[in-house]
């Protein structure tokens, strides 16, 4: 049974309306949609290869043996990736909807000549033809058509790719000979000599010019476009002005107030070179590498994990499980919002697709429209800090920080659990405030019947941490196993009935035992074993049994794929009583299948699992689309800042503003992260922020860890912060809210994301790491057993922050057991300051009396645990008198009970 959002339910066309407005994405038809699913298709698939295969491209075919088609270097693997994105951006975003400010004074010049020289003047009629060819050219007012002007950068896009990849041998030699002793263009393509000619007697040098400098040039360019597009003017800005800083930063005189900032001369041919054509700096650098091995992979297992019916069965457990308590639909969205946007990654996609259908439940319970909107903005937006996945910061976080990803996400896992706890006790104040209670029961799906027809969606998420945390396999293999585990149980399930069951199990069964026998007999897998049999190969070193039986369960997916497989094909019309997928899979079937005038296709259950795989893979690319865009422009920065020589200098500039003080530097710092990561994805955000505030920040605060967490925390606050706040502008789409009543809601929601990292700053015990001889690592039972370091440096900050957690709900809400008053409401924040960062008042405190030119150190354990317990005092007795005045109380508008 699942939950009836009733009339206040969001329509698909109003989702999709609402993410064309906030994501300025084209909704495409017809051949257009078709052209962009075959990109997307071709883009997982190859990124699928890497997981599995890594950069080696061959397999190994029965009686033809193994094969080769080649191996790709590093660059050539960035610059592919990078290109698909490219196409993807220029296929699903507009290049002007003919509204900005460049088109609208260009479309007042034909009406101004029409209105001074009439509308039959030749120059009127040329003004107004030529005005009519560009905007077919180049302008899509109703995101709805790809222009030529796209189809013209899609195939530009693909020249510096091709490039790349056929003359890999001469761009190594650009370290040597330069950018500029690579063949000129008329050498490379002599039929072209003629047009060169042509330039060249016109002043443009093309003749001098390497052939790979102007695909250097042209790559650059339209990754800027491509960033335009998808994240807006300022991330586009940014990264140009970073780039003309490179070649043009040394005219800064090194006496000026900003001297720190003046760096060497340096040619266009080494900044293209730089930033174009090498994996150490510019836009192929880190980023699109950890992109390449790390993000778009789990990127696509969310969209398999979504596609498979996972992420509706999710909201409906946690409606089940929370939606009869006290303003239990605002809980359940807390809870699924959370654990969604831990795949997504994308706080605004989460917030309308989740939002869709907790909004209206929350809106029907009697939550306001826009606190409605703020919950779940602020919960999607939260899920990039939680573990076992965080979007796709967490993978950058491992690349620059040198963490193994399984430390990083011991050490995020209580700030995130505090962050949702959080929320959770706001929700519930309001619900008290409000008289809020749940949805009767009967409107709820049944725990225990979703569990038994769901649990199978669990699977996935056990075995990614198994493989990440347990069997300590690559972040690419993990991921690879996981997706292939997803596709094994939907095909499991879609052949799975009461008639099916026995033999389609015993059948994966025996195969499994029969796959275990042959690497154990014959040290190859079946088939291969079928071969030695014939005497058509030979036979290799037998496996031990445990050997045998790791690469045999290795091998367990594609067994239950190909069962399912022939089972399906074998009573194509079979029930399949337990497969819900996702409804974007089954319009999609419905739409392929009317196109190719079958439509009972769609109701076949192997024509619905092969939907499921296709849509999986190009929903996955559609998703990557904007984050790769992303760390692509990104990478210009700390190219820029690498390259120039600049780092050392920024940082001792940075240090010169705040002072040398530690507090100052956090604070501009979570400044900084929120306003670069206004109206951008988290990732850009973070790749930027590190890149210039990575030095001083982690030398400031010594734990590497709490230093990177900390940007992601408050990047993540940009969000939901306004004036940009397009997570909670979306939400309040959903939600038909005020936007920005519903943007400060959710600020305030999300008031967590700023204390919470200072808290672990200042207490490194919170991510449950400790200082060791040669660094920071994650505790262990040894530490725990430690209990004069346990103790204080841990249980006691991590009690510290969830008491304070809590009573920062209060201050935000403004109640508790009943409403508080606004001084009441000042001692509740007082007390949520000392109990979750006391050191705050105390560097205040030490900063005024070094004013006075008194200098003492006050932040020692003593003082700060003397202060976390005068915090806990005003909380425990603000506590006892809010709830004593509920009974009987005048202002006990809801009369609470117990069930949180």
């Amino acid at each position: 049974m699942s939950i009836d959002t009733n009339t206040d339910a969001v329509s698909e066309e109003e989702q999709e309306e609402i993410m064309q407005e906030v994501e300025r994405r084209r909704t495409l038809r017809g051949p257009a949609v078709v052209a962009v699913a075959l990109v997307g298709i071709l883009f997982s698939a190859f990124q699928l290869w890497l997981a599995a295969r890594s950069r080696e491209f061959g397999a190994t075919l029965p009686v033809v043996g193994e094969f080769s088609l080649g191996s790709l270097q590093q660059l050539q693997v960035n610059a592919i990736h990078v290109t698909f994105a490219l196409i993807l951006a220029f296929l699903l975003f507009p290049g002007s909807r003919g509204d900005g400010f460049v088109a609208r004074r260009l479309g007042r010049i034909s009406p101004a000549l029409q209105s001074k020289l009439g509308p039959d003047h030749p120059l009127s009629r040329a003004a107004t033809r030529l005005a009519d060819g560009v905007r077919w050219a180049a302008v899509d007012p109703e995101m709805n058509r790809i222009t030529p002007v796209d189809v013209a950068l899609v195939v530009l896009s693909i020249l510096p790719t091709y490039y790349i990849v056929t003359e890999i041998e001469e761009i190594q030699q650009f370290a040597v000979l330069g950018i500029h002793g690579a063949r000129p263009l008329h050498e490379m393509y002599p039929f072209l000599e003629p047009l060169v000619t042509a330039a060249t007697m016109v002043g443009i040098p093309l003749d001098s010019v390497s052939y790979a400098f102007l695909l250097g040039t042209l790559g650059i360019l339209l990754v800027l476009e491509a960033t335009r597009r998808t994240l807006g003017v300022h991330l586009m800005s940014l990264v140009g002005l970073f780039i003309a800083y490179a070649r043009w930063g040394y005219v800064i005189p090194s006496d000026s107030p900003i001297g720190a900032l003046s760096i060497l001369p340096e040619t266009w041919g080494s900044i293209v070179y730089n930033l174009w054509y090498t994996v150490e700096a510019g836009i192929f650098s880190v980023p699109v590498t950890v992109s390449v091995r790390f993000i778009y992979i789990f990127v696509l297992f969310g969209a398999f994990l979504e596609m498979s019916g996972a992420g509706k069965w999710f909201i409906d457990l946690a409606y089940s499980a929370t939606g009869t308590r006290k303003g239990g639909p605002a809980k359940a969205s807390v809870v699924s919002s959370g654990f969604m946007g831990m795949l997504s990654g994308s706080s605004i996609a989460n917030t309308v697709t989740t939002g869709a259908f907790t909004i209206p439940l929350m809106k029907r319970s009697g939550y306001s429209p826009e606190f409605s909107g703020a919950v779940e903005s602020s919960a999607s937006s939260g899920g990039q800090i939680l573990p076992p996945v965080m979007g796709a910061a967490a993978f950058l976080i491992v690349e620059y920080t040198g963490t193994p990803y399984p430390d990083v996400i011991v050490a995020a896992t209580l700030p995130a659990i505090a962050f949702f706890f959080g929320m959770w006790v706001m929700v519930h104040f309001e619900a008290v405030r409000g008289g809020i209670g749940g949805l009767p029961r009967a409107e709820l799906p049944d725990a225990l019947d979703a569990l038994r027809t769901g649990w199978f969606y669990l699977v996935p998420i056990a075995l990614l941490i198994y493989f990440l945390v347990f069997a300590r396999l690559s972040i690419a293999r993990a991921g690879w196993y996981t997706i292939l585990a997803i596709v094994a149980l939907v095909a499991v399930v879609a052949a799975y009935n009461e008639r099916n069951a026995v033999p389609l199990l015993g059948s994966i069964a025996a195969l499994f035992v029969a796959q275990l026998a042959a690497f154990a007999t014959y040290g190859v897998g079946l088939a291969s074993a079928g071969q030695v049999l014939l005497g058509l190969e030979s036979a290799a070193d037998p496996y031990s049994l445990g050997a045998a039986a790791s690469a045999a369960v290795s091998d367990l997916g594609l067994i239950a794929i190909l069962v399912s497989v022939a089972f399906l094909l074998a009573r194509p019309r079979a029930d399949s009583p337990l497969l819900e997928l996702d409804e974007a899979v089954d319009e999609s079937a419905q739409r392929s299948a009317a196109a190719i005038n079958r439509p009972s296709l769609a109701e076949n259950t192997g024509y619905r699992l092969g939907t499921f795989v296709l849509k999986s893979m190009e929903s996955g690319a559609r998703t990557a689309t904007t984050v790769v865009i992303a760390v692509a422009a990104a990478g210009v920065v700390p190219g820029v800042i690498s390259v120039s020589g600049l780092g050392p200098n920024l940082a001792a500039l940075i240090s010169a503003v705040s002072g040398g003080s530690i507090l100052l530097l956090l604070v501009l710092t979570g400044i900084a992260s929120i306003i670069f990561g206004m109206g951008m994805p988290t990732t850009a955000m973070y790749i930027i922020l590190v890149a210039m505030l990575g030095g001083p920040i982690e030398e400031a605060v010594g734990t590497v860890l709490a230093a990177h967490l900390f940007v992601l925390y408050f990047g993540l606050m940009a969000d939901v912060t306004p004036p940009v706040a397009v997570a909670a502008f979306a939400g309040a789409g959903i939600a038909k809210a005020d936007e920005l009543k519903t943007a400060i809601s959710a600020f305030l929601l999300s008031l967590n994301k700023i204390l919470v990292p200072f808290a672990f700053v200042f207490s490194p015990g919170i991510l449950l790491v400790r200082e060791t001889g040669d660094g920071w690592g994650v505790i262990g039972l040894a530490d725990v057993s430690d209990l004069g370091f346990f103790l204080p440096e841990v249980v006691v900050p991590v009690l510290g922050m969830f008491l304070g957690v809590y009573a920062l709900g209060v201050t935000i809400i403004g109640c508790q057991f009943s409403p508080v008053d606004s001084g009441n409401r000042t001692l509740y924040a007082i007390a949520s300051i000392l109990l979750m960062v006391p050191e705050i008042p105390l560097l205040i405190v030490e900063a005024v009396l070094s004013l006075a030119g008194v200098s003492i150190g006050l932040t020692g354990l003593t003082v700060t645990l003397l202060l976390r317990a005068v915090g806990l005092v005003i909380l425990v007795g603000l506590s006892q008198r809010n709830r004593s005045r509920l009974p009987g109380s005048e202002t006990d508008v809801s009369a609470p009970t117990a069930d949180a």
